[in-house]
């Protein structure tokens, strides 16, 4: 399961519009609110767009998309 919560932090905090990044993603807006929700799993390809978008440290990666496996 995702860290919702985190995600939606970390793109406020990047001051990036959503519009822009779901466009980096190559996603529709649907598509990227089924895997912000956990419904569709993201991509490796995806991760690490988003992780150099928002600027996320290894620790924000592991927290954010691999909940269960605990830094």
């Amino acid at each position: 399961m995702i860290n919702t919560q985190l995600l939606d932090a970390k793109i406020e905090a990047s001051g990036l519009k959503i519009g822009y990044i779901i466009e980096k993603l190559g996603l529709s807006r649907n598509g990227f609110d089924k895997k912000r929700k956990g419904i569709t799993p993201f991509r490796v390809s995806e991760v690490y767009v988003l992780k150099d978008l928002l600027k996320l440290t290894d620790e924000d990666e592991v927290i954010i998309f691999y909940p269960k496996v605990n830094v």
